[in-house]
Parts: structure tokens; C-alpha cells; sequence
């Protein structure tokens, strides 16, 4: 017999196929506070761990106690979509072996998570030249139709029956990446 496949990216509903939970789309973000040496190595793990190209993200408003300006770069993200983000959550669960708390999944389904330092991913070893850089994970979760909210031609809010919710979410994380949701 052949090895099991690999998990697929939407879990299977129960009659309608159109029901079946789906990832929408992976944030993962790298704050560091600061524009300089230490934003380009957070863009460098990210780039390390992800396997795209980061973007910089600026601040919205000037904060004098910090040092940060309105507009200036002070972290780096990557939005991953498809099997590419698939791939990643599998990797970022891994790397918090396998647990999720309750209070991380939102009324609405999505849910969010940090990892303390890149080392954690599998494969990664420590580098001096980097240090140490952690990343939050954003998770969003949706059915298919969950496009109406963004599309040009009569875009509107997202109906209930598209969104999942967290029980939902805590049955998809369970049966697609063996994940235990902490209480």
C-alpha cells in the first residue's frame, strides 16, 4: 500500500462541498520597532522561512518616545496564499508543537499565533549574524463565496453562512493538522 497523502487544504463538509472550510490567506509579520540593520534581518528570516519576498511595512503615526516617525519602515511581512500557505501553517504548527490556545481564534474563525524565534521551524539553525527573530501568524479561514467582500462589481459585506465559527475552526484545525486547541 502507499503512504497516506498529505492533508488536503480544505476539510471535507458533510454533504455540500461548497460548505467545506478553506484557508484565505497567511500573514506573517515581523515587527522590530526600528528601520535599519534590524529590519533587514527580520526581512532576511522571513524570506528564509517562507520562501517569498518580504515587504516592509511602515508606522501609521509618529510616536516621539519610541523614535518612530509617521511612514517609516519599522517591520517586514509576507502574505502566502494556495498550497504555498498550506505548507506553512503545517510548518509554523509544527514548530509550536501542535498546540493552539482557545483564546487565539476569533469570533469570526480566523486565528493568530507567535513564534518566539525562527530557529523553532524545522531545518533552521542559529545564525550570529542574525540573532533572534520572532514572527505572529495571522490565519484567515473562509468558504468558497468568501470573495464577495473584495471583488470590483457589487462588493458587500460577508454573510454569516460564509464564515466559519470558532468551533468550526477548532474541528478543521483538528482533523487537517492535528492540532490540540488548549482551553
Amino acid at each position: 500500500m502507499s503512504a497516506t497523502a498529505p492533508a488536503p487544504a480544505s476539510a471535507p463538509a458533510p454533504g455540500n462541498p461548497h460548505r467545506a472550510i478553506r484557508i484565505i490567506k497567511i500573514v506573517v509579520n515581523a515587527g522590530v520597532g526600528e528601520s535599519g540593520e534590524n529590519r533587514t534581518k527580520a526581512e532576511k528570516v522571513l524570506q528564509m522561512i517562507t520562501h517569498q519576498t518580504p515587504v516592509a511595512t511602515r508606522s501609521h503615526s509618529t510616536n516621539r518616545d519610541f523614535g518612530i516617525r509617521k511612514g517609516q519602515e519599522i517591520g517586514a511581512k509576507v502574505t502566502l496564499r494556495g498550497a504555498v500557505a498550506v505548507d506553512f501553517l503545517g510548518r509554523a504548527f509544527e514548530a509550536r508543537d501542535r498546540q493552539l490556545d482557545i483564546d487565539s481564534i476569533d469570533r469570526n474563525g480566523n486565528f493568530s499565533f507567535g513564534i518566539a524565534d525562527y530557529t523553532d521551524f524545522t531545518g533552521m539553525k542559529y545564525d550570529p549574524q542574525i540573532g533572534i527573530h520572532g514572527m505572529d501568524v495571522a490565519v484567515e479561514l473562509g468558504r468558497t463565496g468568501y470573495r464577495i467582500r473584495t471583488r470590483r462589481a457589487r462588493s458587500r459585506p460577508i454573510p454569516h453562512a460564509l464564515r466559519s465559527t470558532p468551533a468550526e475552526t477548532r474541528a478543521y484545525l483538528e482533523a487537517q493538522f492535528q492540532v490540540k486547541v488548549l482551553e
